[in-house]
């Protein structure tokens, strides 16, 4: 196969990852495979202009995307119904998507696991047509990543002792927001302190992200926790992946949903795969199952297969 790899010089772990060895290494990984790449290491600021002339390119057959959640999801959001792969570079802090996909979470392992991977076709989400591949949350994920970017941190594991911070001054002053979902034909009006809306279901046991990736349903997670003490057991939950051991979490399963805030909607703001944007009065949030093709282990190929 046809690789091209952007990198993501700023981005994840990559910022404090000696690249020139890092790029001999992928390029001669991938080639005693068999396969060809062209590497593209790149600013922050450029990884959008990148990403979109690797997937414009015709003679290529995966875009290796190294990065951040906001890397991962740009370049999931362009080749989404497309016949050219995603392979998924471990480069955040968390990479839940990739943890989903079974790539190993060391950056050489991901590269040998792809020289040998093959294809397949998992599913992708959207928010009033923009594509997610992980989540779009309101309420405590989206006041906690807000007050995060207040802060400053130059490290992965200063990234996660913001995340602590954050997460304890939202648990101190949560937000409440009423809120109209529909879910098929059940309409739930509610006062939530936070909902997601996940690109399958989490699985149970773990960080959150998706056991199956082709699952076709959405995961829809409401929490009513409102004292400190049930706020503080959600985040205890999350982080432990027992949401359905929580008293405070509603969960439900769709194709689609609709969210109506009934609130001015500039007020808030919403994460979309780690990134805040606008929220908007009403979104319109659906599957697209089989919509993305990605490059996975072998292993894991074959377990689909199965």
């Amino acid at each position: 196969m046809r690789f091209a790899a952007v990198l993501n010089r700023d981005g994840g772990t990559l910022r404090t990852t000696d690249l020139s060895g890092f790029c001999d290494r992928l390029r001669q990984t991938l080639e005693a495979a068999g396969h060809s790449v062209d590497v593209d290491v790149v600013a922050g600021e450029d990884i959008a202009a990148a990403l979109q002339k690797a997937a414009r390119r015709r003679d290529v057959d995966v875009v290796l995307a190294g990065g951040g959640d906001g890397t991962i999801s740009a370049a999931a959001g362009l080749l989404m119904n497309r016949k050219t792969a995603l392979a998924v570079l471990p480069a955040g802090t968390m990479n839940l998507f990739a943890r989903g996909l079974g790539v190993p979470q060391t950056l050489d392992a991901a590269l040998k696991s792809f020289a040998d991977g093959e294809v397949i076709a998992v599913d992708m989400a959207s928010a009033n047509g923009r594509p997610f591949i992980h989540q779009f949350s309101i309420g405590l994920h989206a006041k906690m990543v807000q007050l995060r970017e207040g802060m400053e941190f130059g490290s992965r594991l200063g990234k996660m002792r913001a995340s602590a911070r954050a997460a304890w001054a939202t648990i101190k002053n949560p937000p409440a927001l009423k809120v109209t979902l529909t879910i098929g034909e059940a309409e739930i009006v509610t006062r939530a302190t936070g909902i997601g809306v996940t690109n399958n279901l989490f699985g149970e046991g773990h960080l959150p992200y998706a056991d199956n990736p082709a699952g076709g349903v959405l995961g829809i997670y409401i929490s009513v926790a409102r004292r400190r003490g049930e706020l503080v057991r959600v985040f205890f939950d999350m982080a432990r992946g027992k949401w359905r051991d929580s008293a405070h979490v509603e969960i439900h399963q769709a194709e689609s949903a609709r969210l109506k805030i009934h609130a001015a909607s500039s007020k808030y703001r919403a994460v979309m795969d780690g990134e805040l944007v606008q929220l908007e009065r009403e979104t319109e949030i659906a599957i697209h199952p089989g919509a993305l093709k990605v490059l996975v282990p072998s292993r894991v190929a074959r377990a689909e297969a199965a």
